[in-house]
């Protein structure tokens, strides 16, 4: 069973930063890439940000310049959001696709339970 553990939502002024941090956890087979994505209310699912796991990087445009995306080693996916603006506000999402040691030919979407995040002064 795949699992992904979010923390690091908040309330945070404008032009502050917050760090959220998604712990991965199952039977792995292969990453294929950990992301991010927000959802405002009233507004559809959108890309934040996206690491493969060759480590190359996506970003929306709205957010490039502030936030970054990395990952370390023990599988724990991290995005330092700087200079939150208002528009920022949304429910956070961390997203994975992978493979698992059971079925290892077809990857499959994950996400977790989602962290809120609101830019208010």
């Amino acid at each position: 069973q795949v699992q992904l553990v979010e923390s690091g939502g908040g309330l945070v002024q404008p032009g502050g930063s917050l760090r959220l941090s998604c712990a991965v956890s199952g039977s792995i087979f292969r990453i294929n890439a950990l992301g991010w994505y927000r959802q405002a209310p009233g507004k559809q699912r959108e890309l934040v940000a996206l690491i493969t796991d060759g480590g190359s990087t996506d970003y929306a445009d709205s957010v490039k310049d502030r936030f970054t995306v990395s990952r370390n080693n023990a599988k724990n996916l991290f995005l330092q959001m700087n200079s939150l603006k208002p528009e920022d506000t949304a429910n956070y999402y961390c997203y994975a696709r992978l493979s698992t040691l059971s079925s290892a030919w077809r990857p499959q979407e994950y996400w977790g339970q989602g962290t809120q995040v609101t830019v208010s002064s």
